[in-house]
């Protein structure tokens, strides 16, 4: 006989662990119990000795799906407790807290096939779930993962559902959530004029609606959705007046694999993210002869798809439907019932929503495969909250701010960054308030107060006047080597070791060993270790003429090229981007550049990529972040292998021989396009071959697919070790990781 405690943490709360546990024990007639505590789960079990040898070893190897065991302490008695039974004892909460949060997980195939059978007594429930799937960050209101800890308490298990809840043999022992029509949530739908229908009957009248080209906001798992008929071009145009969204692409929900590859061309890699468990929109190509509404991705060729994640969708959809999040773009995802009623009626002409209380909001993740693997554009619904394994144990409790675009905070406990949802811009007061709700909700779970707050060292973003305004010890990073911590954190790169971070991005408050006054970065090349970093390289300034409105007009920043090329006569030269600007225009701008009037310094590559997207007459004035790159990437063409001449200089990438090289060639537009990103390559490239050691590629820059394969397949034939993003965004949505990660001397 044996006496075994096993003390694990992991993903292990609501994914029916317990459940697991206990009929593992009855099977081989251990004794003991199981409870969820405040780090994960504890086991005292009893009985005999080669049973106990199985029971350890079956945990590991015969777990749920959703399960996956990070730590496992286990220790052997002499004496014995002499239990009576096996049990799931209550939950207790005593103690840190550092249980892992699990993510909301897409409708399960038993559960999908429940849903459809009509003799089923949760036949087309639009909340049907199970411990293998359905909502759990969003509802969760503390820790650890029980129903009293949920907004799901708010519902009163009727007999049915009770007796699976406490039946070791059903699917929903133990489920949360678990719920049916009798006792569970409910829909409604409603117009400007009040309450409609309810129930199946909202269901069916919400689907006439889309047909009818109505838009429709509906209440999802994290939030509310705008739908509409993806086929349906007017619907499509009118609910992009109204979400103020001109030409950003729209995320497109599917009802299988069968209709997207009716609409698109996703590759087997492609079609393993769209159908993971966590269920992202999945950029992927389109058909060349999609019947797609052509206003879901004007001008450019790939569209984000995803396939339905709840019972709800699943009810909904027939023909591929618009889903994307319910605000005027760039503000917070609406979540409330009582926030929409009084909102959406502006932006969509019916409302169906659910009474089940969102605790925290949830966008959809993003992700597309770049080197044949996902990376994530957007972590959120499907991720949030959790944990992402640290390279190292830290020594504090640290609170990470974040950037101020694509938001994303998150807690530094241990050996562990627990990050929250997507948040955003922190552009306006609404996204102020959803900043301070998230933190305040992520740190009341874990019963958290850090040692220690690190934000961007920008002095204008609202995560730093937050900090300064908070009572805790603070340090600041610079942006720049923040993302460069980011893609080391994200490939467990070891205390002590050095990389050579590529950080290329929009723009960012820099300075640096280099330079010593701020000026805006973004073509960095930095020496890194968790403890400091130098800047070793950097494309040669140009000024941001109008600073910020050189971000929205591309124009502006090919103006400055020329002028810093041509001088005066740039003024004169026949190209589209001079045209854009009336005579007036151009010579207060050339007096503006010649005298540094709102002209900041600027090294960024994703600048000079907006500049050369407008010499090539490409755009002139952007609509969404990234454009100019999106665009350019369904241009390049993979048969032409050259690049233009540049050079490199002192520690500085000059630009002006390749853009000079890029007006003069008389070739193709797509030949110019391969070869001005082959000519981004080709200088990483040489710079990774001259610094001898591994190179990141990390801020937004690199989610861009072609530069980033391209520079991957120069580097492999040189033998350079090159590592990008694994579970983060390379974009701003990443930072948080590379700032809990800081080691300041």
């Amino acid at each position: 006989m044996k006496r075994l405690t096993l003390e694990l943490s992991g993903t292990i709360q609501g994914v029916g662990f317990r459940p697991f546990i206990y009929i593992l024990a009855q099977r081989l007639g251990l004794k003991g119990y199981v409870i969820n505590n405040s780090v994960g789960v504890k086991i005292d079990v009893e009985g005999d000795e080669d049973n106990i040898e199985d029971f350890r070893k079956f945990i590991v190897t015969q777990c749920p799906p959703l399960a996956s065991i990070d730590t496992c302490k286990t220790q052997y008695f002499e004496e014995f407790i002499n239990y009576s039974d096996f049990k799931i004892l209550e939950s207790s909460s005593v103690g840190d807290r550092a249980a892992v949060i699990t993510p909301d997980i897409s409708i399960c195939l038993d559960c999908y096939k429940e849903l459809n059978d009509i003799s089923d007594r949760r036949y087309r429930y639009p909340f049907i779930n199970c411990t293998n799937c359905g909502p759990r960050f969003s509802i969760l209101e503390n820790l650890p993962y029980d129903r009293i800890n949920t907004t799901m308490n708010a519902f009163t298990m009727c007999p049915d559902c009770q007796r699976e809840y406490d039946d070791p043999h059903s699917r929903r022992f133990h489920a949360q959530p678990n719920s049916c029509p009798k006792c569970g949530p409910h829909l409604s739908l409603y117009g400007h004029a009040g309450l409609i229908s309810e129930g199946e009957q909202a269901i069916e009248t919400t689907i006439k609606y889309i047909k009818d080209g109505a838009i429709i906001s509906v209440k999802g798992i994290g939030g509310f959705h705008l739908c509409c008929d993806a086929l349906n071009d007017q619907a499509v145009k009118l609910l992009r007046e109204r979400k103020k969204r001109p030409l950003k692409p729209l995320a497109v929900m599917f009802k299988n694999i069968a209709s997207i590859q009716k609409y698109a061309r996703p590759t087997m890699k492609d079609l393993k993210c769209i159908e993971s468990r966590e269920r992202p929109v999945t950029i992927i190509e389109k058909n060349d002869t999609t019947q797609l509404a052509p206003n879901i991705a004007p001008n450019i060729q790939n569209i984000g798809v995803m396939l339905p994640y709840t019972p709800l969708h699943y009810l909904l959809i027939d023909t591929p439907l618009i889903m994307t999040s319910a605000n005027i773009s760039e503000l917070p995802i609406i979540k409330d019932n009582a926030e929409a009623l009084s909102k959406l009626f502006n932006l969509s002409d019916y409302i169906l929503l659910h009474n089940r209380e969102i605790k925290n909001h949830c966008d959809d993740s993003v992700a597309k495969i770049i080197n044949q693997r996902p990376h994530l554009v957007r972590r959120a619904r499907g991720y949030a909250a959790s944990p992402i394994r640290l390279p190292f144990k830290l020594e504090k409790k640290i609170l990470a701010l974040g950037s101020h675009q694509k938001s994303v905070i998150a807690l530094g406990i241990e050996d562990k960054a627990i990050a929250s949802q997507y948040i955003g811009e922190l552009s306006d007061i609404q996204s102020h308030l959803r900043f301070k709700e998230v933190i305040t909700n992520l740190m009341s779970m874990y019963n958290f107060k850090p040692d220690l707050v690190i934000h961007d060292k920008h002095p204008g973003y609202y995560s730093t006047k937050w900090a300064k305004a908070s009572n805790y010890p603070l340090v600041s990073i610079q942006h720049h080597y923040a993302h460069a911590l980011s893609v080391m954190a994200d490939n467990e790169v070891k205390l002590g070791k050095e990389i050579l971070a590529v950080t290329w991005d929009g723009t960012g408050y820099g300075f640096g060993s280099i330079d010593p006054n701020p000026t805006i970065w973004g073509g960095e090349f930095l020496l890194s270790s968790y403890h400091e970093y130098k800047r070793v390289y950097h494309f040669d300034y140009f000024k941001l003429l109008g600073g910020e409105k050189a971000v929205l007009e591309p124009k502006r920043t090919a103006l400055s090229l020329l002028i810093h090329i041509y001088g005066r006569d740039a003024l004169e030269m026949n190209l589209t981007c001079l045209k854009a600007f009336t005579e007036i225009e151009r010579q207060g701008l050339f007096t503006a550049w010649e005298k540094g009037i709102n002209s900041p310094l600027c090294s960024s590559v994703g600048r000079i990529i907006d500049g050369a997207a407008s010499i090539l007459d490409l755009l002139q004035v952007i609509s969404y972040e990234g454009q100019s790159g999106m665009m350019m990437e369904d241009i390049y063409d993979h048969r032409v292998k050259d690049f233009y001449p540049y050079m490199i200089k002192d520690g500085i990438i000059y630009w002006q021989g390749f853009i000079r090289a890029m007006i003069e060639d008389r070739s193709e537009i797509n030949v110019k396009i391969t070869r001005f990103i082959n000519t981004l390559a080709q200088t990483v490239v040489e710079i990774a071959e001259e610094i001898g050691i591994p190179i990141g590629l990390t801020g937004g820059v690199f989610q861009n697919k072609v530069l980033t394969e391209k520079i991957i397949e120069l580097g492999i034939k040189k033998g350079i070790t090159i590592l990008t993003h694994k579970n983060v965004p390379a974009n701003d949505g990443g930072l948080f990781l590379g700032q809990i990660v800081f080691q300041p001397l």
